[in-house]
This record gives C-alpha cells, sequence and structure tokens, in this order.
C-alpha cells in the first residue's frame, strides 16, 4: 500500500523535525535564577478561589513564606465558594496583615467566573507588579523574587513560568505531560515572545506575572472577560498592545496537580479544549497533524516498519527530553507517548461535542 507508506514517511519526518525542535527549544527556554536579588518596589500576589478547602491553606503557606520580596500583599477573592474556603482565607488574613480577604457573589453578566475575580483582585491591588496564582500551585519560597526579577532582567512585560506538573494516577500521567511538551515541541519560544501572531503565545495562569502598566494598557482581564483560556488570551492581549511576553522554565519554582484523576481531568478538558485552537478546523487540523506525527509511525512499526519505528523512537525522545527538562516522569511513561496523543485526541473531540450541546460546566456554573 503505497499510500501508507507514504503516510508513514510523513509521520516519520514531522516527528523527527518536531524533536528536533523541541531539543532546541529546551536549550532556549528561559531560567529564573535560583538566588534572585531582593525586589524592589510594591508586588501584589493575586489568589483567585472558588470551592478550594483542601488546597487553598497550601498555597497561601507558600505565599507568605516568600524570600527577597520586602513589600508585597497577598490579595485573595472567594468568588462565591460553597465550602469552607472563605473561612480558612479569613483566618490566615487575621494571623497575617499581608493577606487580604475580598468576596464576590459571583461573575457579571458577559464575564466568566475567573476572569471577573482576576479583574476584582487587579482593581484591589497596589503593586508595580501583578502575581496571579492559582490555588493549587505551591510556590518555593523564592518563586516570586525570580519571577520578577526574570520579567526585568529580560524586558518582557509578561512572563509564566511553568510550574512541574504533578500527575499521580494513569491519566494525569498519560495526559499532563503534554501541557510543557506541546509548546516545546512546537512554539519556537524567542520569536513567540515578541511576536503579535495569536498562534505564537503560550501561557499558563497557574503561575503569571505582568507589569502592572502593560496590564491596564492591554485592558486587563476586562478585554478577556468571555475567554476560557483566560491566560493566553491575556498573554495574546498584551502582545496586541506592543508588549512581549511568553513562557520560561518555573520546574523550580512551583508545583501543581492540576486534577486528581480520570474525571476530574476529562472534565477540567472538555471546559477548555475546544476553545485551544481558535475554530472546529483549526482544530481538527492539529488533531490530523498529531495523529500524522505520533500514531501512524508507531501503528506502522507495529507491521514491522523501519521507518514507522524511526517515527515511534522519536516521539519517546522528544517526550523524555521535555521531560526531563520540565522536572516531569520520563520514564517509562516517555514509552507511552502514542497512547498519550490518542487519549488527547479523544479529549478534543469529547470537548467540542460537549460545547456543541452547550452541555459545559465548571464548578457548579454554566460554561
Amino acid at each position: 500500500m503505497n499510500w501508507w507508506r507514504t503516510l508513514t514517511w510523513a509521520g516519520t519526518a514531522s516527528a523527527v523535525a518536531l524533536t528536533a525542535h523541541s531539543l532546541v527549544n529546551a536549550r532556549a527556554l528561559r531560567l529564573p535564577p535560583l538566588d534572585p536579588p531582593p525586589v524592589p518596589g510594591r508586588i501584589s500576589v493575586l489568589v483567585p478561589v472558588r470551592d478550594e478547602e483542601d488546597r487553598v491553606e497550601a498555597c497561601l503557606t507558600s505565599l507568605l513564606d516568600q524570600l527577597s520580596v520586602p513589600d508585597y500583599e497577598v490579595l485573595v477573592l472567594d468568588d462565591a465558594s460553597t465550602d469552607r474556603t472563605g473561612d480558612i482565607v479569613a483566618a490566615i488574613a487575621a494571623a497575617d496583615p499581608r493577606v487580604r480577604l475580598l468576596r464576590s457573589d459571583g461573575p457579571a453578566p458577559g464575564w466568566l467566573g475567573k476572569t471577573h475575580a482576576c479583574h476584582l483582585l487587579a482593581q484591589a491591588a497596589g503593586g508595580e507588579v501583578l502575581v496571579f496564582v492559582d490555588a493549587d500551585v505551591v510556590l518555593a519560597p523564592h518563586a516570586v523574587a525570580a519571577g520578577v526579577d526574570l520579567l526585568r532582567s529580560t524586558g518582557l512585560d509578561l512572563v509564566s513560568p511553568y510550574p512541574r506538573q504533578l500527575a499521580d494516577t494513569w491519566s494525569e500521567r498519560l495526559v499532563q505531560p503534554l501541557l510543557q511538551w506541546s509548546w516545546l515541541t512546537t512554539l519556537p519560544l524567542r520569536r513567540a515572545e515578541v511576536s503579535p501572531r495569536a498562534s505564537l503565545a503560550a501561557a499558563n495562569g497557574q503561575f503569571l506575572l505582568v507589569d502592572t502598566a502593560a496590564y491596564r494598557d492591554a485592558g486587563g482581564h476586562a478585554a478577556v472577560r468571555a475567554e476560557v483560556l483566560d491566560d493566553l488570551a491575556l498573554l495574546r492581549s498584551v502582545k496586541a498592545h506592543g508588549g512581549r511576553g511568553g513562557v520560561a522554565d518555573g520546574t523550580a519554582l512551583a508545583t501543581c496537580r492540576m486534577y486528581g484523576g480520570w474525571d476530574e481531568l476529562r472534565e477540567g478538558y472538555a471546559k477548555s479544549l475546544w476553545s485551544a485552537f481558535g475554530s472546529a478546523p483549526a482544530a481538527g487540523a492539529v488533531g490530523a497533524a498529531l495523529a500524522l506525527a505520533y500514531l501512524v509511525p508507531p501503528v506502522a512499526a507495529l507491521t514491522g516498519s523501519k521507518a514507522g519505528a524511526l517515527g515511534y523512537l522519536a516521539g519517546v525522545v522528544g517526550r523524555y527530553a521535555a521531560a526531563e527538562r520540565t522536572g516531569g516522569r520520563s520514564v517509562p511513561d516517555a514509552f507511552a507517548h502514542p497512547a498519550s496523543i490518542a487519549v488527547f485526541l479523544g479529549l478534543l473531540a469529547d470537548s467540542w461535542r460537549r460545547h456543541g450541546r452547550g452541555e459545559l460546566t465548571w464548578k457548579g456554573r454554566t460554561l
């Protein structure tokens, strides 16, 4: 079957090229300092929370242990939690004057919950740099100082030090490493920092620092109020207004376990994957390209194709290199890369199906 042989060679060539690109990117990835100097000026750390009673205390404890940041505030907005989140934050705020608890009854019309919470936090902040941190993130003691130093020393307006993703269950180990792998493999990192093209953007709102003036010039979260992927949208807005920004290596700065198993993971990806690529045709094109590069070669390898075996190994090497660079589990997980891609494509299709039916919800709210 000549067509299958052609597909196999095309997939292998793509996998080899993408892996080579990821190895170049691994060297270009910005690395924050491990021993940053003291931070001048006031810094605002902003934490939106909703139903995070099992996570918020560890997050805030890490924020209050920050070093080399003489003047900072921690603002926490409780977005109409239905559990003990607000009470936990209130107790911490009563014991430490750096923490201030704000409360919201929910998003205004036309807003999503997180964008509205971040908007209110930014309005109340008085810092020269805004540091957005999700409640499921735990920061190292030098994280804020290192992030601010990286932001200022590079001249960037927004920087997103990507936290090390913790993955325990089989579904997390298959899917979560694709977060860092995806932008290390496909995005020209240094060019992406300065390019205004929307497709050349990567950010993670789990730990994101932005210059306050640049944030306000770009319209802040008000400009991205209805965006599910608000972190990417915020970066694109900053760049559209002449700013620069992108991802950095946050492996030594922060850890995050986003989901606690298959059910949480599926719901989490369902709410956002449909918007990741801009449109259904674009999502279909990305899915086809991933299948060509990372599913066709290993299937061909099972039939004895040497070209397919080469393509499979290229995918494994790329996944292995990304894990080693970002603190993930490299062995044996890298060898399951085709399974990771297959599960991801299933999640992408599920997200579009549920979006089309209007079935998407998150933390009790319809999206």
